[in-house]
Parts: structure tokens; C-alpha cells; sequence
């Protein structure tokens, strides 16, 4: 079966590096730019399903590709952003003055430190790589395009390239980047990371 991964569009949260985690966060206007030319260029592939995480910057992502491809959008709370308790809404400077232990964390990607009023990144990658299986699962032999999150998409590379948690990460993740995997016998294999050709006269931001 083929795997499609869209990650959301940008939000004015992205640009001004405000932390998001599960707030739900509209995309701004490159954003919907982003999202549009996404649907766009997936418009000439075939899909048998589209799932979305529940946040709004995410089915915000997924709504042109749904019209684009008159596939309906069905959302799984599992495919949201990192839970970042309560550094979300901070900005990143703020989040390293007032909290400065819990920043390290986030800022440092440190696997099981445990964000007051969040989640670990290893409880992150456990949610969202068993809910990216169980709905492969459901679709044997098919295409799936799934529209989620930057944190989200790290651990599923990490998932498919075999990466422990505690490696650096060396990846992009585009604002609206699309990557493609493929599972055969079983195997997980990447065939195309974070592409942004289509995103060319518009721009991406790389971080999250």
C-alpha cells in the first residue's frame, strides 16, 4: 500500500515561532496558499481515503485536497501535534524564561522528559505510529493520504528509517511538504521526504 503525508500549512504561530502543540491554531494566509497548492499537485493521484488530525490547521490543510479529489476528510485525534502543555501559546523566548527545565525538554528533544500538563515525545511517537498502522490497516493494498503534523512526521521517519528518538534530527519538515512511503511484505520503505516543488513560488518555513 502507498502512504502520503501532508504536513499542515503555515500558521502566523509558525512564523512568529510561538509554541502550538495542541492549540488550534488557524493557518494564515500563506498557509491556505500552501494548502491549496498541495491539492493542487496531489489532485492528479488517486487516493482511496484522507485522514486528518482534528486541529483546525490541519483540516484546514485537508479541505482543498478533499474537494480536489472529492475524497471526505475523516479526523483522528491521534495524528495531532506534540502535547506541550504549558509551554504552548508561549513564545520561544518566553517559554526559555519562564520555564527554563520544561524548554530544555522541548527545545532539546529530549525523549522522555515529560512536559507539566503534556506528554513525551515516546509517548508521542507510540500514539501516532500505532494510529498510522491501524489505519493502513484498514486500507490493504491501496492509497492513503494522511494530513498531520510536524512532530508527527519526525516520529513516523523515525518509524520507518529505524531512527531511535535520542538520534538528532537531520530533516527538514516543511509547512506543507508532502512525503511518500510504501509498505510491501510488511516493510516500510521511504520513497520521497518533505517534497515542495509545488510550494515553489510561495515559500516554506522548515521548522515547527
Amino acid at each position: 500500500m502507498r502512504l502520503t503525508i501532508l504536513r499542515h500549512g503555515e500558521t502566523d504561530w509558525n512564523a512568529s515561532q510561538r509554541i502550538q502543540g495542541q492549540q488550534d491554531v488557524p493557518l494564515n494566509e500563506r498557509g491556505l496558499a500552501q494548502a491549496q497548492a498541495a491539492a493542487a499537485y496531489l489532485q492528479t493521484q488517486d487516493f482511496d481515503a484522507l485522514y486528518s488530525s482534528d486541529l483546525r490547521r490541519a483540516v484546514d490543510s485537508a479541505l482543498p485536497v478533499s474537494r480536489a479529489l472529492n475524497v471526505s476528510i475523516q479526523t483522528d485525534k491521534n495524528l495531532r501535534e506534540w502535547k506541550l502543555g504549558i509551554l504552548e501559546g508561549l513564545l520561544r523566548t518566553e517559554a526559555a524564561e519562564q520555564h527554563p527545565q520544561v524548554y530544555e525538554i522541548y527545545n532539546q528533544q529530549q525523549p522522555d522528559g515529560l512536559i507539566p500538563q503534556g506528554e513525551t515525545i515516546r509517548e508521542r511517537y507510540q500514539r501516532s505510529t500505532q494510529a498510522i498502522e491501524a489505519l493502513c490497516v484498514k486500507h490493504p493494498e491501496q492509497q492513503v493520504l494522511l494530513v498531520t503534523h510536524g512532530g508527527i512526521l519526525d516520529n513516523w521517519y523515525r518509524y520507518v528509517n529505524q531512527i531511535p528518538l535520542e538520534a538528532p534530527r537531520d530533516w527538514v519538515l516543511n509547512n506543507a511538504g508532502i512525503s511518500q512511503f510504501e509498505k510491501h511484505q510488511g516493510q516500510w520503505s521511504m520513497l520521497t521526504w518533505s517534497e515542495t516543488g509545488h510550494l515553489a513560488d510561495i515559500g516554506s518555513l522548515a521548522f515547527w
